[in-house]
């Protein structure tokens, strides 16, 4: 069957290499590279004859990887970490490149074989990291953030290292052929962006409309395997063009459905790419080297992490972020494993440095679980050697805080509470992992703190042992709901009021444990509608009863405290539906020379006047021989009805 035979022995060995993983909680590319290894030709047994065709499929599976790379990629994941993931990365990146370099030489590479060496080195795993976070239930954590902006950063200087680093390897080009490289790229940046924005969505939107889901996966792949095949004709890296074509049509309004019906493909070719990979790591030289391997393996890890740490302490991230940052960042990453094929098909270097990085690869890979999970047992045991780090404060009150609300989040959200609680003079303090959000909050004159409100340092210097009150104003589940579970852990009795997006959210949150949770947009519609009632005169008290039996029906299943919601609400509306109105009386006006007892509005209206102005005096709780005169202004305090009543009863 010759090829047709060797895919099927790869997928049957990836699944068992898959399964393996996944019952010893190891990441699912590390199955496939040992299945790789075991079906490879360096091994007896069961052997892929095709190596080489096998590779060429895996180039497809390479191209689909950074083409979903592509269509996941968003600024917005970068906002809360972007001068550390788009300032930081890059200092990063070239500081364990000259790392590399220096091992390199000291282990007689070329200088061009140590810089590459250097380079992919420099790559951690997005896959591995991301699993072990969601495994530890640390998402939404400020170091998890931090992360995951320097994965994404990391994952985008793998375009221009395809472009750049295989010039390096021609001495005849030299600078020459890097600046025509460059200068194609920037060109072919400029025609997708320009033209790409607007033709790729039209012809996608046009595809939708026939209603087929075949066709529709079908033009996705094309266009992704179809400009990168266009670029790789240009002489640009195949690779980089599927990457800019995701990058365009994320952008579309059938961005996340294109993602959603390319992942199955990618994730089939892709493991083709990882058991390539494997085919090629010798099981021999790995027991030749294991010395070298292993000390590589413990260099790099101490020399990346400590990289990863200080660039963090840099950018002013303190207590465990630095540590936890360092530890789960250290390993080399499957995208050094492309950057390495790249390097090997052009001959910058040969197999023995290629199967020394894949070694170094995976071992620092093997070992990221545990790696990582050393961050929590080596900052307590810091704290304890050490005096705890204090996070930056600003405007805190002389007498510090007891009986006060913390509002986790510095936002619009958070800003416009902390405005109202100032306002009413409340104590409170706000806290803030965005560092020019914790300005703007500085210099409003808020009591704010510079830090993760998830972290137990943070809470301890929110004073969370004395609040009255948490407020969790982020829109993140994650965050949400870790914030609920630390809290609670440090303060069970506390009461926390959270922001939910939606239904679901809002159930997760009770079930967490919180007092109240708070659907904005629900409550902006109500507002909205209530605005529209009131233009079309219905009258109040039927607006005021509709918002209530809406809120009731949509809060009371989510929680037991349905009859506190009832009961608040029913102040709240209490409170709004007395209002004060005041009426001008015209000479005209039936009250005119009337006297207040003998009007008797009491009983004919239900109203209460409360006061009267006068010339510019006056008259409060008016005696019941006050006398009405023209042009008085008069306080009435009642029901909406009531009021109109009197209105009705002035004319």
């Amino acid at each position: 069957m010759g090829l047709a035979a060797d895919i099927v022995i790869i997928v049957i060995a990836a699944l068992i290499g898959a399964l393996i993983a996944q019952r010893v909680k190891q990441p699912l590319i590390l199955g496939y590279i040992v299945a790789g290894i075991v079906v490879g030709p360096n091994t007896g047994g069961v052997t892929v004859g095709g190596v080489h065709e096998i590779e060429l499929l895996a180039e497809i599976g390479v191209a689909l990887l950074l083409f979903a790379l592509g269509l996941e990629f968003s600024l917005d994941e970068l906002k809360p970490v972007k001068a550390i993931a788009l300032v930081g990365t890059p200092v990063q990146v070239a500081l364990t490149i000259a790392l590399g370099y220096g091992l390199g030489r000291m282990m007689d590479f070329s200088h061009i074989g140590s810089v590459w060496f250097g380079a992919l080195i420099s790559l951690s795993s997005t896959m591995v990291t991301l699993k072990i976070l969601m495994n530890r239930g640390l998402m939404g954590t400020l170091s998890s953030r931090v992360m995951i902006g320097m994965l994404i950063a990391q994952d985008l200087a793998v375009v221009p290292m395809m472009i750049i680093l295989p010039k390096l390897g021609n001495p005849e080009g030299g600078l020459a052929m890097l600046a025509v490289a460059v200068a194609k790229s920037v060109a072919f940046l400029a025609v997708m962006f320009v033209l790409g924005r607007k033709l790729l969505p039209v012809l996608l939107a046009a595809v939708a409309r026939w209603n087929s889901r075949e066709l529709f996966i079908l033009t996705v792949t094309t266009l992704g395997l179809g400009v990168g095949y266009a670029t790789y004709l240009s002489g640009l890296s195949f690779a980089f063009g599927a990457f800019v074509a995701g990058m365009v049509l994320s952008e579309s309004d059938y961005g996340h459905q294109a993602l959603s019906d390319i992942i199955p493909l990618r994730d089939i070719f892709g493991l083709l790419f990882f058991t390539s990979v494997g085919m090629l790591l010798d099981p021999c030289f790995l027991w030749e080297n294991l010395g070298r391997i292993a000390f590589l393996v413990a260099v790099i890890a101490v020399g990346k992490g400590l990289i990863f740490a200080v660039l963090c302490r840099m950018f002013r991230y303190i207590n465990i972020v630095p540590m936890a940052v360092g530890l789960g960042l250290f390993q080399v990453g499957e995208f050094s494993f492309v950057l390495a094929r790249t390097g090997l098909e052009s001959k910058a270097f040969g197999p023995d440095l290629y199967a020394l990085v894949l070694s170094v690869s995976v071992f620092s890979m093997m070992a990221s679980p545990f790696v990582s999970a050393l961050a929590v047992p080596l900052y307590s045991l810091k704290k304890r050697l050490v005096r705890a780090e204090t996070p930056e404060m600003s405007n805190i009150p002389q007498k510090g805080f007891n009986e006060h609300t913390i509002i986790a989040g510095g936002g619009r959200v958070g800003q416009h509470v902390a405005k109202v609680l100032s306002k009413l003079s409340v104590p409170f303090v706000l806290v803030e992992l965005n560092y020019q959000r914790m300005m703007e909050c500085k210099k409003a004159a808020y009591p704010v703190i510079f830090g993760d409100m998830a972290q137990d340092v943070v809470m301890e210097a929110a004073k969370i042992s004395k609040a009255r009150l948490l407020l969790v104003t982020t829109p993140s589940d994650v965050v949400s709901r870790t914030i609920v579970d630390r809290a609670h852990t440090l303060r069970p009795e506390l009461r926390i009021v959270a922001r939910a997006e939606g239904v679901a959210q809002a159930r997760g949150l009770y079930d967490s444990g919180v007092y109240m949770a708070v659907l904005p947009e629900m409550e902006a519609g109500l507002e909205i509608a209530r605005q529209a009632l009131l233009h079309m005169k219905i009258p109040v008290t039927a607006i005021q009863e509709y918002t209530d039996a809406v809120r009731l029906d949509i809060y009371s299943p989510m929680t037991e405290n349905g009859h506190d919601l009832w009961l608040l609400e029913k102040l709240h509306h209490f409170r709004t539906l007395l209002e004060m109105s005041w009426f001008r009386l015209d000479a005209s006006s039936h009250l005119s020379g009337q006297t207040l007892g003998a009007s008797a509005i009491r009983s004919k209206t239900g109203a209460t006047v409360v006061g009267v102005l006068r010339d510019g005096r006056m008259t409060a709780n008016p005696p019941a021989d006050f006398t009405f005169a023209a042009d008085d202004l008069v306080a009435v305090v009642g029901h909406a009805e009531e009021r109109q009543k009197f209105n009705e009863l002035t004319g």
